[in-house]
């Protein structure tokens, strides 16, 4: 065999490889999530104001975790071990809302406010520090990217302290940390020299790599090995990454999601890494007569969504769906009741 042709042949089988890395045999997806233990935790706007719920992975059993009247709870994150949620809290009104951090218990007990104005946190993989985007400027403003540097509180000490390259960290949005700690993904708008990009950051280090794709809100899966993201209003993909090299390079897709008429956003991994959650809904840009919401477009935290709710897709069948369309057994709707559902997290509970 000639080298050319020995190089094609590699090129092959090594797509072929990583295709069959996150392909497992086709299943109804609402069959298998019927039998797991997985929840998913996630904002709904109910009774005039922010909640925080947890849903069955099947859809079939939601409850209020957090049930505060007058009290707005927002963007939850299970932590790794799937003990505690940490989620934000917004307090005021209009330009004088205060959005802080907070972490509960995942049964909703323990509540504990921990940062005074925080945006977006993610865990990090030690399940005791917190990352989260500092506010950019002392008035609030709903806009998701107006943040100034990244910063982590640790939970057992109660200290909070900047990343060490903080200061050129600008306009950033919907960190995530990778599962071995050394890299941090984020989308990035009208900031660091960037129209639009999205970004990894070496979580304890000076280095900065543009992943050179638009869309927003990455994250990685759970073993590290992919990153999915919105690579726009209607589209969901996954490409493959290698975040144990020093200059970790994305390949091609190997999944995406499609709406045609709806707007899809917030992706999450499943804990086994066989399914995406995200929010789908209409567009539009919020409703101001709602308490404690925001006139924006309706994926950003805050922002009032009627007609939002939770789906949830099967990676492992490989390819492209699209949603709205048959095979239905390839997807399938978590919440049906259009009220706001946004932002969800899967995570596994504490056994008993």
């Amino acid at each position: 065999m000639k080298p050319i042709q020995k190089f094609v042949t590699a090129a092959i089988l090594c797509g072929v490889m990583l295709f069959q890395a996150i392909s497992l045999k086709a299943e109804n997806v609402r069959e298998e999530l019927a039998g797991s233990r997985f929840k998913l935790v996630h904002e709904s706007y109910v009774n005039n104001n922010w909640e925080l719920f947890v849903t069955s992975a099947d859809g079939k059993s939601s409850v209020n975790l957090t049930n505060t009247p007058g009290v707005n709870e927002l963007y939850p994150q299970a932590s790794p071990d799937g003990s505690r949620i940490c989620f934000l809290v917004d307090s005021g009104t209009g330009r004088a809302t205060v959005r802080s951090l907070w972490v509960m218990n995942a049964d909703g007990t323990g509540r504990k406010k921990v940062v005074h104005q925080a945006r977006q946190p993610c865990w990090a993989p030690d399940g005791e520090t917190i990352a989260f985007l500092p506010q950019e400027y002392p008035k609030f403003n709903v806009t998701d990217y107006y943040t100034k540097g990244i910063s982590f509180h640790h939970l057992p000490s109660g200290k909070t302290r900047e990343h060490v390259n903080t200061k050129p960290l600008h306009h950033l949005y919907n960190i995530s940390y990778a599962p071995n700690g050394k890299w941090i993904v984020a989308t990035v708008h009208a900031g660091m020299g960037h129209r639009h990009t999205n970004l990894l950051i070496e979580a304890n280090g000076s280095k900065i790599i543009d992943l050179g794709i638009d869309g927003c809100r990455p994250t990685f899966s759970p073993d590290g090995k992919h990153i999915a993201w919105g690579a726009g209003d209607h589209e969901l993909a996954v490409v493959p990454i290698n975040i144990d090299s020093d200059n970790p390079k994305l390949g091609k897709k190997v999944f995406q999601v499609f709406d045609k008429q709806n707007k899809i956003y917030h992706v999450d991994w499943s804990p086994n890494g066989r399914f995406l959650s995200f929010s789908r809904g209409p567009n539009g840009k919020g409703d101001l007569t709602k308490p404690g919401t925001y006139e924006a477009a309706c994926e950003i935290v805050g922002v009032h969504a009627k007609g939002w709710d939770i789906f949830a897709v099967q990676v492992a069948k490989g390819g492209s769906v699209t949603i709205g369309h048959k095979p239905v057994y390839e997807w399938m709707s978590l919440t049906r009741n259009g009220h706001s559902n946004k932002e969800s997290d899967w995570f596994l509970p504490p056994s008993k």
